[in-house]
């Protein structure tokens, strides 16, 4: 039985202490009477409340339970514990629409009438738990995975009637029937079954009668059942793969058969970019395919695309406890009966196995990206922009990841050429360190917008780098704090004499009260809490006015409109102007007087605004009205 995660730990306390099982039978010729006595009034509102959150859970409870009662019979067989051919083992799924009932048979292990009452009637009382115990010392019950007793009777979720019909493998055995109608009263008779295994019938309730349809039960057996170990037949086909992908040697397979079946996850999705196939078995158990999927610009907000299952049956798509945060963007399978399905999210995260699970699953990712790196560069560099936001995400949230990755991460400058991070650092240090040795690298987060900043740069001979995914604000955080003396900056931080300051000295051709009414001017024509005046000595063929934002500013802003630190998104935008001053237009400002001033000085500051994008709303059209008329 797999039942909710969050929920069973809590609910299976509260029922285990509510209940208190006291079965008084009466047997009268071949039938039995009894009734379930519990300490509350009824047993199946608190199944139907409290341990299951979604009714059609019943139908992978009962496959499972199914699946069970054959997988026993296999070891009792190999242990020459059943004698003769088993026959053809699978399990049925019928529907009856004309008597409203749905009918799940297997020819498994089967049941006595005392089966039946100990594994049924005793609610709390395990059928695998004890078979399991009995052989703890054999490798044959690898693949007992469901569980009597409260899975079953989920199936009360969409039944008003519920009957069981069970052959026992043992020899000499009778057949046995068991029914309820939902109530604590139950009725065990000699039943017809004339071959081993068990039929469950199910009368569906009137609320319920979608479970009627095929269309209905093909969904689900395709979502819980799809690839169960045993064959499964519904509508006269069978609708399981019983020896999945996942599960097979990866020398037998070829490329062909990942990507196909990939597909047969993902209907409709692109090829993945490559994959990895899980196979251990010690020290814990461990198999499956996770798939690198094109991620782009945009980190998919639908990330729980790796489906868990134990020993093949389907449990959830929600592994946020097993897999890393980072590794929720991959797509595919794992699959483990090492993974315990039966606690609580705080006791699964402290769970020594799944820490294990978690540990190896991060290293042969990382392995992977570092084989593909070292097998074919290039063809790696056209592989890197599907999958940078998954490498640097990993690189962000593991250190151990990081410092498996930092060989194989990969910085772009503006003219596309590619540079692992130490490769990088070494490639900028000899003209891009400034006066305090720190190794300054220029980035930018979007190339249209600050092409003049970028042609700036490079015409000093510096190089700037392209950092322009979502995640790239706290990735640039992430290499400055790793790396010693080496600070990225935006290009359109400051001007770049003090962005990469070399203490380097220029002569401003305006003098001390020059310099200071030139900054007067211009401060009567900005919003002042906006904008700071700032004159600067450059040369003269830098621009006249230089409008930025300093780094640690807008990187908060940025930040925080991400989201987990409001209080820096809110922060009001604040700009330096820098005003250079060896500009031939620092000369002609100064000399120009009244309107033809206030007018020269409001034209130099809307086209530094512009170069920005600060030039909005009512400037902005007033800007363009002025250019009109100037023509």
């Amino acid at each position: 039985m797999i039942v909710n995660l969050e929920i069973y730990s809590a609910t299976m306390s509260v029922i285990l202490f509510g209940l208190f099982i006291d079965i008084s039978l009466k047997k009268i010729n071949q039938m039995q009477k009894g009734k379930v006595s519990v300490n509350t009034e009824n047993i199946f509102p608190i199944i139907k409340k409290f341990l299951y959150t979604d009714n059609e859970i019943f139908l992978r409870e009962l496959i499972s339970n199914a699946t069970d009662a054959t997988n026993k019979l296999k070891v009792l067989s190999q242990r020459g514990e059943v004698k003769g051919d088993l026959g053809e083992l699978k399990i049925t799924v019928k529907i009856d629409e004309k008597k409203n009932t749905l009918t799940i048979s297997d020819s498994g292990i089967g049941m006595t009438a005392d089966e039946i009452d100990k594994y049924i009637n005793q609610i709390a009382f395990s059928g695998a738990e004890e078979f399991v115990e009995k052989f703890k010392d054999t490798k044959e019950d690898a693949n007992i995975i469901g569980h009597f007793g409260l899975g079953f009777y989920s199936s009360f979720m969409v039944a008003d009637k519920v009957e069981i019909n069970s052959l026992s493998h043992a020899e000499g055995a009778e057949p046995a029937k068991w029914t309820c109608e939902g109530s604590t009263d139950f009725k065990i008779t000699k039943g017809k079954r004339k071959k081993r295994g068990t039929d469950i019938i199910l009368h569906i309730n009137e609320e319920s009668k979608d479970f009627l349809t095929q269309w209905k039960i093909n969904e689900l057996l395709n979502k819980y059942c799809k690839f169960l170990p045993i064959p499964i037949e519904f509508d006269d086909k069978t609708i399981n793969e019983i020896a999945p992908l996942w599960k097979k040697n990866p020398s037998e397979l070829k490329e062909e058969n990942y990507t196909d079946f990939y597909g047969k996850l993902y209907p409709m999705s692109e090829p993945p970019l490559f994959w990895i196939h899980l196979n251990v078995d010690y020290p814990f158990n461990l198999t499956g395919v996770l798939y690198f999927p094109k991620i782009k610009k945009e980190i998919d907000p639908n990330r729980n695309k790796i489906q868990l299952y134990s020993n093949q049956v389907y449990v959830t798509d929600n592994v946020e406890d097993i897999v890393p945060e980072y590794l929720m963007l991959l797509h595919g399978v794992i699959d483990s009966p090492d993974i315990p399905l039966n606690v609580s999210r705080s006791s699964l995260q402290a769970d020594g196995a799944v820490k294990k699970i978690t540990s190896h699953i991060s290293k042969k990712v990382a392995d992977k990206l570092a084989e593909l790196h070292k097998a074919d560069f290039e063809d790696y560099k056209a592989k890197w922009h599907n999958m940078s936001i998954f490498v640097k995400y990993g690189m962000l949230s593991d250190d151990k990841f990081y410092d498996r990755s930092k060989k194989i991460c990969l910085l772009q400058n503006t003219d596309k050429e590619y540079h692992s991070i130490d490769e990088y650092i070494a490639k900028i240090e000899p003209n891009q360190t400034d006066k305090d040795g720190n190794r300054v690298a220029l980035y930018t987060n979007d190339i249209e917008k600050q092409h003049s900043f970028i042609e700036s740069a490079k015409d000093k001979g510096y190089d700037v780098l392209l950092l322009d995914e979502v995640i790239d604000n706290h990735f640039i955080g992430n290499l400055e704090q790793k790396n010693e003396k080496f600070q990225l900056k935006r290009v359109d931080a400051d001007t770049l004499s003090k962005i990469i300051d070399k203490d380097e000295k220029n002569e401003s051709v305006l003098n001390e009260e020059d310099t200071t009414q030139l900054k007067e001017v211009f401060e009567g024509v900005v919003d002042k809490e906006k904008y700071t005046i700032n004159p600067e000595v450059m040369s003269p063929t830098d621009s006249f006015i230089t409008i930025t934002r300093s780094e640690w500013e807008r990187r908060m802003s940025e930040m925080g409109g991400m989201g987990g630190m409001q209080m820096f998104g809110q922060m009001p935008e604040k700009y330096t102007v820098a005003v250079n001053t060896n500009h031939p237009l620092a000369s002609k400002v100064l000399k120009t007087k009244g309107d033809k001033q206030t007018e020269l000085l409001s034209q130099a500051i809307n086209l530094a605004k512009l170069s920005q994008n600060l030039l909005t709303g009512k400037e902005l059209s007033d800007f363009v009205k002025a250019q009109y008329a100037a023509l």
